[in-house]
């Protein structure tokens, strides 16, 4: 306990500790039980209705594998083991299970169920998908126990399926050092003894973490998960289309004048519109890659739906370290702010707009008035901000250690900033999900009007992909906003 370093979750899940009683229904002694051993869930006998006491969810069992609670002998107890129960409760608990003695088996092992919520229904759906681990809690409480898979598409997590590309890695984190073995088709392909561990995925199939503390020189078993599923990549779904004829496109105007392709930006306006609101889109790409011309179908998208879009370059990193490309950004919506009037955009209504590193870009500029002030724009200027799988605190990112500011947006909420409209998709890249949940958060506190969209079935990069389909809920989320 001593050296433990419990890590909060980072994904779309709660850890939920679930135990089993053999009751047929809750009581007072058992709801105290389960809250004094930080159960969260009681799993009773089978067809047992489903109830809710002091924070605590008692339901039938449903086929989840669950401790045993059967009766245990319980051996008269040797001086030895009473003098070491202050010491070591849990051990000593371990061995004292028994009838009418759940305040001890509650506290000896448990599963821990990942949902979203703590309702009947999300529950029985995560054990449904086998999105669960077992762990025998008396060697050592496993909170911060994660096992994921990551790729270029996104994080998934026990239970999923996940697309094998080229990168695919599993990883562990656990809340203290210990022997994990990653398992495939009854074999261990990978272990080591350390608080992390990854493996790059080499083959189709099912993968489980298996995890062995070291107690009196024996392997104990501590944790083992449910199976990651590895399968085939499906076909690259890009999107194939052309520019309607109802959307009329400027290329390539400067908003700095000094031949940088990356200082252009791209216009695509609804033809015979006038006045009408107009989205300034920054793209994502880790600050690193993209460009306006991969983001045509994207314009063309919200133009054909009346909103003018400007799509601008900005210098990318390493050769542009930051804070080149919030000043990129900061003068584009200058440009925006100054001349879309010329072509009939209301310039009173204007919104940022950006995914993944572009949505770390709008809410950055939103925020901190100093970029703004610098291209000479009011900040009351921008009437509300739209972040797609945002990143909102980048102090842990090697790009920006060696920065003079501060630029995380989190870092700079106030409370005359716009309206914001925040997403986060399943299977979106590790820590964005908790990242989105901790911003609107920050700005709630800061009575900012924010709303918080779950995308659910849809990865990091599918999320914007699909805002290019007339039924997508995030597109038509994105157009309410800024109508």
């Amino acid at each position: 306990m001593k050296t433990r370093v419990a890590t909060p979750l980072a994904g779309i899940y709660q850890d939920f500790r679930a135990v089993s009683s053999d009751a047929a229904g809750p009581n007072e002694v058992m709801t105290r039980d389960a809250r004094q051993a930080s159960a969260q869930i009681v799993f009773l006998k089978p067809g047992a209705a489903s109830a809710f006491r002091d924070g605590v969810l008692f339901l039938g069992s449903t086929g989840v594998p669950t401790p045993d609670t059967a009766a245990l002998q319980i051996a008269p107890e040797p001086k030895r083991v009473r003098a070491a129960f202050k010491q070591f409760p849990d051990e000593v608990f371990a061995l004292a299970r028994g009838p009418n003695r759940e305040d001890l088996a509650f506290r000896t092992s448990s599963t821990h169920i990942l949902a979203r919520e703590l309702t009947p229904q999300a529950i029985e759906s995560a054990i449904a998908a086998q999105r669960y681990y077992s762990a025998e809690d008396w060697v050592c409480d496993p909170a911060g126990f994660y096992f994921i898979a990551e790729n270029t598409l996104g994080a998934f997590d026990i239970g999923d399926t996940v697309p094998i590309l080229p990168g695919t890695r599993l990883r562990v984190n656990l809340p203290i050092s210990a022997h994990i073995r990653i398992e495939h088709a009854g074999a261990v392909v990978a272990e080591g003894t350390d608080r992390q561990f990854t493996y790059s995925v080499k083959a189709q199939g099912d993968y489980t973490a298996v995890v062995n503390v070291a107690l009196d020189g024996e392997e104990t078993n501590w944790i083992i998960s449910e199976p990651i599923h590895i399968g085939k990549a499906p076909p690259l779904d890009l999107p194939i289309g052309s520019i309607s004829d109802s959307v009329e496109v400027r290329r390539a105007i400067p908003y700095i004048d000094d031949g940088l392709d990356k200082h252009k930006l791209d216009l695509y306006l609804p033809k015979g519109k006038k006045n009408f609101p107009v989205m300034v889109f920054f793209h994502g790409g880790s600050w690193r890659e993209g460009d306006r011309s991969m983001y045509a179908l994207f314009g063309n998208r919200f133009a054909k739906a009346g909103i003018g879009v400007a799509i601008p370059s900005y210098r990318l990193m390493p050769k542009n370290p930051h804070p080149a490309q919030i000043d990129d950004a900061a003068a584009a919506f200058g440009w925006v702010y100054r001349n879309i009037a010329q072509f009939d955009g209301d310039a009173s209504r204007l919104y940022l707009v950006g995914h993944s590193a572009g949505g770390h870009l709008a809410a950055l500029l939103a925020l901190d008035d100093d970029y703004l002030k610098r291209s000479g724009v009011p900040p009351t200027s921008i009437r509300g901000v739209a972040s797609m799988s945002g990143v909102y605190d980048v102090g842990s990112l090697t790009a920006f250690q060696n920065a003079d500011d501060d630029p995380s947006p989190i870092h700079h909420v106030h409370t005359n900033a716009p309206r914001f409209l925040i997403t986060y998709c399943q299977w979106d890249y590790f820590g964005l999900p908790k990242q989105a949940r901790d911003f609107e958060q920050a700005l709630e506190k800061q009575f900012v009007p924010a709303r918080l969209i779950f995308i659910p079935g849809q990865s990091h990069i599918s999320e914007i992909v699909r805002t290019l389909k007339d039924d997508d809920a995030t597109a038509r989320a994105l157009i309410d906003f800024i109508r």
